[in-house]
C-alpha cells in the first residue's frame, strides 16, 4: 500500500499542472479577446475612425437582427454554403483520385508532370472569365471557382502522402499476395496515406471559404455578393456581420472536420 501511494504522488501533481495550464491558456484567450474588442469598440468611439467606416461591436448585434429578420443572411449562409459544399466535394474527390493515382503510377505521374507545372500557378480567381462564360452567373460558376482552388491543395496532399508510403510495407503485401493494384490501394495506400490525405482536406476547408467570396463577387447569391452589396451602400456594420458568419461557419466545419478526422484516425491511438 505504502508503494502505491508512493508511487501516485508524482501523478497528482502533474495533474493538477496540466489542469492550470489549460485553465491558464483558456484564460489568457479570453482576456485576448476581450483587450481585442475593447480596443476595436473604442477607436470608433473615440471617434479615431468614422464611425461608418468601421462600426464597433456593440453596433453588430443590431445590424445581424436586422438581416436575420429581413431573411437575407438565411438566403445568403444557405446559397454559399451549397457552393462552398458541392466545390468542396467535388474538388477533393478529384484532387485526391488524380493525387493517389500519380502517387502510385511513376508513368501517370511522367504523363501529367508538365500539365501540372503549367496549370497549377493560376489561381482559381484567374478562371472567373471562363468560369462566366462557360457558365454564365450562377451557382455552377461559383462551384466551378471553388472546385480548382480546392483541387490543387488535395491534389498535391495525396500525392505526397501516396509517396511518402513506407516501401517495406509495399514489400509485406507482396510476400502475403496483395499484388494487384487495387489490393494495394485499399490494403496499403489508402490506409497509410490517410493522415496525410486529412491534412490536405482540412486546408482545403479553408481554402474553399476564401474562394466563396472570389466566386460570388461577381452576382452569384450568396454571403460575398451580399458583402458586396453592403459594402456598395456603405453598410459596415452588415459587412461585419457576414465576416463573423464566415468565421464562424468556418469555425464550426473546422471542428466537425477534426471529430471526423479522430474517429479516421482512432486506430492510431
Amino acid at each position: 500500500m505504502a508503494l502505491t501511494e508512493t508511487a501516485a504522488l508524482p501523478v497528482a501533481p502533474a495533474a493538477r499542472r496540466a489542469r492550470l495550464n489549460a485553465f491558464s491558456s483558456v484564460g489568457l484567450g479570453a482576456a485576448g479577446l476581450l483587450a481585442f474588442l475593447l480596443i476595436w469598440q473604442a477607436v470608433p468611439s473615440l471617434s479615431l475612425v468614422n464611425p461608418m467606416m468601421l462600426p464597433g461591436p456593440l453596433a453588430i448585434p443590431a445590424a445581424f437582427q436586422s438581416e436575420l429578420a429581413s431573411g437575407m443572411w438565411l438566403t445568403a449562409v444557405t446559397g454559399s454554403l451549397s457552393h462552398y459544399t458541392l466545390g468542396l466535394v467535388v474538388g477533393s474527390a478529384l484532387g485526391i483520385a488524380l493525387g493517389v493515382l500519380t502517387g502510385m503510377s511513376r508513368v501517370a505521374e511522367d504523363l501529367t508532370s508538365w500539365v501540372v507545372r503549367v496549370l497549377r500557378p493560376i489561381p482559381g480567381l484567374a478562371w472567373a472569365p471562363f468560369a462566366i462564360i462557360w457558365f454564365g452567373v450562377t451557382p455552377s460558376a461559383a462551384v466551378f471557382i471553388i472546385t480548382i482552388s480546392v483541387f490543387w491543395i488535395v491534389f498535391f496532399a495525396a500525392h505526397g502522402a501516396v509517396r511518402a508510403v513506407d516501401r517495406d510495407l509495399l514489400e509485406v503485401a507482396d510476400a502475403f499476395g496483395f499484388r494487384a493494384a487495387h489490393e494495394k490501394l485499399f490494403k496499403i495506400y489508402l490506409p497509410a496515406a490517410m493522415p496525410g490525405i486529412l491534412v490536405g482536406l482540412r486546408t482545403a476547408l479553408g481554402q474553399a471559404w476564401m474562394a466563396v467570396v472570389a466566386a460570388e463577387i461577381f452576382g452569384v447569391p450568396g454571403l460575398g455578393h451580399r458583402m458586396i452589396e453592403a459594402s456598395a451602400l456603405l453598410a459596415t456594420d452588415i459587412v461585419i456581420v457576414y465576416m463573423l458568419t464566415m468565421a464562424a461557419l468556418y469555425g464550426l466545419l473546422d471542428s466537425l472536420f477534426l471529430l471526423l478526422q479522430n474517429w479516421l484516425l482512432r486506430w492510431k491511438a
